[in-house]
């Protein structure tokens, strides 16, 4: 098993492209780290380099206590699970998992007893004998981790490896992965662009854009604590919702408002403890708030009284469990999660009561959080 080492990693392409900029990151033995971010943010260029099949412009990758920046591939002791699963047509899974072991001399039987092992792991001991062109995407998956695993590398590199799979799917091999991880109890790096996929995978979250970490943390940090615009409307399903607005003080009054529209929300005063929110009063902020934190029912319209809004509903969405409404109060373009129960519907006009403790604000400029 090992740990990994970033430390102040770049990748620069001809023509003054910079993908990764000053990457630091310790990886502790056995973690399951994602990195995540939107397309071109340059997780699936980190993840490479640490496969060795992207080189390094700058900087030093240690894996354990080895440097690797000019050891080649075969020779870091890892192993690769790419999104279109990379199985050789004409072999068997059997022989698709072996490969890799025949390459490197292993004898015969222990050839067989660590396919035997990852199959059985896997559920696909009765897929041995079959090619990949019989097999559904999410056996050629599994054939693909298979592969990996009976290498038995002291880092696992997983790109993508779910996106080719239905959401059903896809749910499932979240799960199988997990459970993989925890019978292995080996080194994990995964990426993907699914914030789904990260918070439920993943022990740490590396958030990624324009080739620069935004935030390191767990999951629930992330989705409570975030540190800037992005992180916070990047992890959450529905995102964050962002209001543009100002804090506002009458000199007569102690209490502070947010307002927007004509729209006032007293700030609890808790906000202003351990921050430099005060520095802010009579300047434009956002607020972020979470969908779950609106509420349309007669208890929370009740319960938080102070702060309650007119919105105009635009569309509902009905997902089972819950109802997202999608709302909007001057111009500000709002999501509430409410329970399936609620009676509103598009066009209706409702109020809707906003739990501001759980209100984040950050700097307009800087897009950094000032208070959670």
């Amino acid at each position: 098993m090992a740990s990994l080492s970033f430390r102040h990693i770049y990748k620069k392409y001809p023509g003054g492209v910079t993908a990764v900029s000053d990457f630091c990151l310790e990886v502790k033995d056995k973690e399951f780290i994602i990195f995540v971010g939107p397309s071109g943010c340059g997780k699936s260029t980190t993840l490479r380099m640490v496969a060795g099949l992207e080189e390094i412009t700058e900087g030093e990758l240690f894996i354990g206590d080895k440097l690797v920046n000019d050891i080649a591939p075969k020779d870091r002791d890892i192993a690769m699970v790419f999104q279109n699963y990379a199985l050789y047509p004409h072999m068997t899974v059997f022989d698709n998992m072996a490969f890799g072991l025949k390459l490197r001399k292993t004898s015969k039987e222990e050839i067989k007893r660590r396919v035997e092992e990852a199959a059985r792991i896997l559920d696909i001991s009765h897929l041995l004998d079959r090619r990949p062109k019989a097999l559904s995407g999410g056996q050629k998956q599994r054939v693909a981790l298979g592969r990996a695993i009976v290498r038995e590398p002291r880092v696992f590199l997983l790109d993508e490896p779910l996106s080719n799979l239905d959401a059903k799917l896809r749910a499932t091999m979240r799960t199988e992965i997990t459970k993989i991880h925890q019978k292995l109890g080996t080194t994990f790096i995964y990426v993907t662009h699914d914030q789904v996929e990260a918070m439920t995978m993943a022990t740490r979250i590396v958030v990624m854009k324009d080739g620069i970490i935004q935030q390191v943390d767990t999951p629930q940090n992330l989705y409570d604590i975030p540190v800037n615009l992005f992180v916070a409307g990047f992890i959450g399903t529905p995102p964050m919702n962002f209001i543009e607005g100002t804090l506002e003080k009458k000199k007569s009054e102690e209490d502070v408002y947010f307002v927007f529209g004509e729209n006032r929300l007293k700030v609890p005063a808790a906000k202003f403890e351990d921050s430099n929110l005060d520095e802010y009063i009579g300047k434009e902020v956002i607020a972020g708030i979470r969908p779950e934190c609106l509420y349309d029912d007669e208890e929370h319209l009740e319960k938080f009284s102070s702060t309650v809004i007119e919105t105009d509903v635009e569309v509902t969405e009905l997902m089972g469990a819950e109802i997202y409404l999608y709302l909007t109060s001057f111009e500000q373009k709002l999501t509430a999660r409410v329970s399936s129960r609620s009676k509103v519907r598009a066009g209706d006009k409702v109020k809707i009561a906003i739990e501001i403790d759980r209100m984040h604000f950050f700097d307009k400029d800087t897009e950094k959080c000032i208070v959670h």
